[in-house]
């Protein structure tokens, strides 16, 4: 399938990634990613081509809809007799990969090993309040909490993994074993994961004969390659000026839309001079939000006002971070006692300059450039900032280990506000990379995940969003938007999370 001439040779490009030509997508469906995954054991999965792959070999007790509403997957049907209580019952007749029979002891091993700490599962903390999990019987689960959680349904769509197969040995991270509709055929890492279908899979024969994420790391590569006829779909991360081209063309199946992600500053709050809120306030009135996502990111996304999602229940726009200030930024370092005493265009304090270090990943140019812009800001108001980029297996590390100062990062499947708020803010979470905390915040955010009811989880979330503006341990630059393009004989449906269950018929 081709949608124009190749452009500035992006079939060289993919040289490496795509050894021959593309068959069509009535046989294989190509989607371009731009990281490779880091495992494919949903449990310890960190990143989102992980997290989509998975999403075709596994599947979870529940799946989320378009409109993220949990619907029957493993689990036929739910109850809640008791705030604390949940009963699943499981679908009969379901498969693993490797032919073994899915039973309620693999839900159990699943989730019991997510809570073991040395499995060092990154979303751990969606599960803690879990306090007992077992088996009634073959086909049905029960699931005791340690007080009531709210959000547990919207997160029950983690894949299930086999219990006899790891048990005796076997590697999910690199030979996945899954009930999904797709099964993994090969994986040239750093290249290409090719999967196939899974005959047996309780839903019926996929449609799509297989299907390939194809690592091309470069954004316009790979809206070239999409061009060329080498990609059949691609989807965000995308360069703005190619989302507003291929948005144009009318050969082609596309959505544009908001999504459910964030791009943000991550202030290492441990780390001199940012251990000081006022100090992260006074930097964060130096970030031009506006020029960065609509220059920088020529407004594909939307400039944040807090750490509240507008697809969110619980957003309001009356929470806004410190805007754009120059002046009271430098006004605000002076009262910290940061001046240029020497004349030398740096601000220093006790004879020590005002020296910041600005980091991403050399994966997206556009954070790059957002960075860069950063720092010459920086520069211009007296701060002597630097900026460090490293590809994204070296720079995330770099990052859980609070070997950063300011980091560009993004989040993305923000399905509840639970999930961008109560491991990134809560003292001593797992993924507060920045060593935040705030005694009410804690409180604040265990009321969030705790209270059944809607209009107090506002209340909790929203006065948790102010204090978090406040204090400045993010800085929300955007509300990421979503973009998807796919040839017309590719049969999607978009999903705001990038799932790809449609494509190959679920």
């Amino acid at each position: 399938m081709r949608f124009g001439s190749a452009l500035f040779g992006a079939a060289a490009v993919l040289a490496a990634a795509i050894a021959s030509p593309a068959p069509s997508v009535a046989e294989v469906i190509r989607l371009g990613a731009d990281v490779d995954a880091g495992t494919l054991d949903p449990r310890v999965q960190r990143d989102t081509t992980a997290y989509r792959v998975n999403n075709l070999l596994y599947d979870g007790l529940v799946q989320l809809d378009a409109d993220l509403k949990p619907v029957p997957s493993l689990a036929v049907g739910w109850e809640n007799p008791e705030p604390t209580v949940w009963i699943f019952r499981l679908r009969d007749g379901v498969k693993f990969h490797d032919g073994s029979d899915f039973s309620a002891e693999d839900v159990v091993y699943t989730f019991e090993t997510i809570l073991d700490p040395e499995l060092k599962a990154r979303f751990r903390s969606l599960y803690t309040p879990i306090a007992k999990i077992e088996a009634v019987d073959r086909l049905t689960v029960r699931i005791e909490l340690s007080e009531p959680y709210a959000p547990l349904l919207s997160y029950m769509d983690l894949g299930i993994v086999p219990k006899a197969y790891v048990e005796g040995g076997g590697d999910l991270s690199n030979k996945p074993i899954g009930t999904g509709p797709m099964k993994l055929a090969s994986w040239a890492r750093g290249s290409k994961i090719v999967l196939e279908p899974f005959a047996d899979y309780w839903g019926g024969m996929p449609k799509a004969d297989g299907f390939e994420f194809v690592v091309v790391a470069d954004n316009t590569s790979r809206a070239q390659a999409f061009e060329a006829g080498d990609l059949d779909i691609i989807q965000s991360p995308l360069s703005p000026q190619d989302i507003q081209r291929l948005g144009a063309m009318d050969d082609i199946g596309k959505s544009i839309m908001g999504g459910v992600g964030i791009t943000y500053l991550n202030f290492n709050t441990a780390a001199e001079p940012l251990d000081d809120p006022a100090m992260r306030r006074a930097l964060a009135m130096l970030v031009d939000q506006d020029t960065i996502t609509n220059a920088i990111y020529e407004g594909v996304d939307q400039v944040a006002t807090s750490i509240l999602l507008p697809s969110s229940w619980a957003y309001t726009d009356t929470i806004k971070q410190p805007g754009f200030d120059p002046a009271g930024a430098k006004a605000a370092l002076a009262d910290l006692g940061w001046t240029d005493s020497d004349g030398d265009g740096v601000l220093d304090k006790d004879g020590k300059p005002l020296t910041i270090e600005i980091s991403t990943h050399s994966e997206d140019p556009n954070r790059i450039q957002a960075v860069e812009f950063i720092q010459a800001t920086f520069k211009q108001n007296g701060i002597d900032a630097t900026v460090s980029i490293a590809d994204w297996p070296a720079f995330f590390p770099s990052v859980q280990g609070g070997k950063y100062q300011i980091a560009l990062l993004g989040w993305l499947n923000i399905v509840d506000p639970d999930r961008l708020m109560f491991a990134q803010f809560g003292t001593g979470a797992g993924q507060n990379y920045g060593k935040y905390s705030n005694p009410r915040v804690d409180t604040l955010l265990q009321t969030g995940r705790s209270s059944l009811d809607r209009a107090k989880r506002i209340e909790a979330y929203r006065e948790a969003a102010t204090i978090i503006t406040e204090e400045v341990p993010y800085y929300v630059i955007s509300y990421q938007g979503y973009q998807v393009f796919y040839g017309k004989d590719v049969a999607l449906e978009p999903d705001v999370r990038g799932m790809m269950r449609s494509a190959v018929g679920f």
